[in-house]
């Protein structure tokens, strides 16, 4: 983990960014690296075709020399998929956090982490490594994001709340105070979660169960 200001700080770095992946997160992590100066991006995709570009920025099917001075940030909004790039070996890692994002004392973020537009992250918070924090989603005081967990666009965690790993919490979907859930759990948007969930699965509905 490191602290709110060593994440602002690394953001700082000089050198440029690769950005593993080219799929539409990889659209938003460029936005908030050019919103907190990063202005040298190249996407890294094996997909790619010849000459595609997004904005100004080039792509690139392999990196066989990457610079020294480079960071790279996992761009995969799937969570398995993410969880491997990251596994990438010898990368230096960037951690992403949007200049609208809101973040109270003592909160905690983890290494290439993102961070979206209007997140708010509570007091005491503590995310993991590799998490997707989406557009106006809010972590509330004290509560934990695990490992490779995504947390989407409007959705909440409410305080002292706990969030497994490689968790996928669907949009406008609500975890309530000081509920658990457990690692690989996918919450199906607008889900209320009243209730801690112990078992792996899929869980929608208001409140939430499990459909498989």
């Amino acid at each position: 983990m490191v602290s709110t200001i060593d994440s602002l700080s690394a953001q700082k770095l000089p050198g440029g960014l690769y950005i593993l992946g080219f799929g539409g997160h990889a659209r938003s992590v460029a936005d908030i690296a050019v919103s907190v100066g990063w202005n040298s991006i190249v996407f890294i995709d094996p997909n790619v075709k010849d000459g595609e570009r997004f904005s100004s920025y080039r792509t690139v099917r392999e990196l066989p020399y990457p610079e020294p001075t480079w960071r790279f940030f996992p761009a995969a909004g799937d969570n398995i998929r993410r969880r491997a790039q990251i596994e990438r070996p010898s990368a230096k890692w960037a951690t992403l956090i949007s200049p609208s994002a809101r973040l109270g004392l003592e909160a905690n973020v983890g290494q290439a982490t993102f961070v979206g537009h209007g997140a708010h992250i509570g007091p005491g918070a503590v995310v993991g490594r590799g998490v997707i924090l989406n557009t106006q989603s809010i972590i509330e005081h004290e509560a934990v994001i695990g490992d490779y967990t995504h947390v989407s666009v409007n959705a909440v965690v409410a305080g002292r709340a706990k969030i497994g790993r490689s968790v996928f919490v669907g949009a406008g979907a609500v975890v309530i105070d000081s509920v658990s859930v457990c690692d690989d759990v996918v919450i199906g948007a607008g889900a209320v979660v009243t209730t801690s969930i112990d078992e792996p699965g899929v869980y929608v509905g208001a409140p939430a169960r499990r459909v498989k």
